[in-house]
């Protein structure tokens, strides 16, 4: 299939003010992405939501003028988390869902992703047509050039009904008292401050709340999901006043979490306690739990032992999706905080969904977070970024591929070593996992150095 150049492994996404991003480009993908839903569905409604980003309200305007301009009814549901917008775009039966979000980007980043009416993301094959569409559009713009059929109303504040019927269907999901937990919940300053303060309310859990003052730019600032020490920190300090801790990340869609020793638990861990309750209710399909390329050995030796398969999809929930669906798991996730769950009607990850069903295990396990991760033996594992000037196939570069082989000879089996490139920036990834700090130190130093002296900045 012809590469896409806009999309990647999660929508579109760049600087904001900047292409693909700009006031012109926004609009034009409005446009094409209304012809698309309208080829489909001739009297087509969309769905459109959004972080706390300074620049998310008005790229969410020019999409949906853009949508109005062709003939799409838009509705907003304002700021709202991207799990909430993929529910809304089923259950309200709409054409899409629409999210104007950089998930755990930086500030000045933003994106946009899309949710066909089934909550699912686009499939390939659909974004490389819109792509098609907005590029002959940029090299035509008189030919976009008319008056819109309808001006859609301003995204902000949105309808509220919207958001709280998210948040309904999320407390009815939980069958057990959580009144009696006591959690500490770092919102990320992003899209989960809208919502997770309600929901954890409607369900008396007793929460304290971090971070959950957007101003715009500190969306991610040193907190939420891409920052877990900073939570884990808090509920060391606090001594044995929380339970868990969670955070989300800026549109959360993902959660990690940790003990009540403040100990970080991330996704693998979190597909380690949710598999086995799972399993033992008999709504693990399959016997098999999708995780990536990312996710530790020790995850699929514990699995192993509980006598679950691990498979690996590509990085990305979109891909452990499909592995799902393919394979009929009911489990998937990253390492990241992804997690996937379909025994219910997920058809995404979901932070705050996630929490919940992680706090249900722990109410009637009776057993605190870190006892039912104990047994996890995780490798040592380290992941290295390095930015580049252009994603070249590492198979193109013999210093890269020499430094990749050497690496797995050293390793004999007994360790991983994963090179990738980011799906939403200019990034080069070095995961690898070793037996020992040492080795996994040298490996990773070594395989880095290469990439950084053919294609760094």
């Amino acid at each position: 299939m012809t590469q896409r150049q806009l999309f990647g492994t999660d929508g579109i996404r760049g600087v904001a003010g900047e292409f693909p991003l700009t006031k012109q480009s926004t609009y034009l993908i409005g446009r094409a992405l209304g012809h698309d839903l309208l080829r489909n569905q001739p009297r087509a409604q969309a769905l459109i939501g959004q972080d706390t980003r300074e620049s998310s309200r008005w790229i969410a305007d020019r999409v949906a003028e853009g949508l109005a301009a062709v003939g799409v009814d838009v509705h907003s549901a304002g700021v709202i988390t991207t799990p909430g917008v993929a529910y809304l775009a089923r259950s309200r039966r709409m054409a899409a869902g629409i999210v104007i979000s950089a998930s755990h980007n930086p500030w000045t980043d933003n994106g946009i992703k899309v949710f066909s009416g089934d909550g699912f993301k686009l499939t390939d094959e659909r974004e490389l047509a819109i792509e098609k569409e907005i590029f002959a559009l940029l090299q035509n713009p008189a030919s976009a050039d008319d008056t819109a059929l309808k001006v859609p109303r301003p995204s902000l504040p949105g309808e509220s009904e919207l958001r709280q019927s998210y948040i309904k269907e999320l407390a009815a999901s939980v069958k057990s008292d959580l009144s009696k937990l006591r959690v500490l919940v770092d919102c990320a300053n992003g899209a989960a401050a809208a919502e997770a303060p309600e929901l954890f309310r409607t369900l008396g859990i007793q929460a304290t709340f971090i971070h959950v003052s957007p101003d715009g730019k500190n969306i991610n600032e040193q907190c939420g999901a891409l920052h877990p020490e900073t939570l884990g920190k808090q509920v060391a300090e606090a001594r044995g006043q929380f339970d868990l801790g969670v955070t989300f990340d800026g549109d959360a869609d993902r959660a990690l979490f940790c003990d009540a020793q403040g100990r970080v638990v991330n996704g693998d861990a979190v597909l380690l306690a949710t598999a086995r309750d799972m399993h033992a209710g008999g709504t693990l399909k399959a016997d098999t739990v999708v995780s990536t390329t990312m996710s530790n050995m020790g995850l699929e030796i514990a699995l192993k032992n509980s006598g679950i398969r691990m498979l690996r999809a590509n990085v990305g929930d979109k891909y452990v999706l499909e592995e799902m669906l393919k394979t009929g798991a009911t489990l998937g996730g990253e390492q990241s905080g992804h997690i996937i769950f379909r025994d219910g009607d997920s058809t995404t990850g979901d932070g705050l969904l996630t929490a919940l069903r992680l706090m249900d295990i722990i109410v009637r396990s009776k057993k605190p977070l870190a006892e039912l991760i104990a047994d996890l033996k995780v490798f040592p594992q380290k992941i290295q970024n390095i930015r580049v000037r252009e994603k070249v196939p590492f198979a193109q570069v013999p210093a890269i591929q020499g430094a990749i082989h050497s690496a797995e000879r050293e390793l004999d089996g007994k360790g991983r070593v994963v090179v990738r490139y980011s799906g939403t920036e200019a990034l080069a990834r070095v995961m690898v996992e070793a037996e020992s700090e040492a080795q996994m130190q040298s490996i990773t130093a070594a395989i880095a150095g290469q990439i950084q002296k053919a294609l760094g900045v």
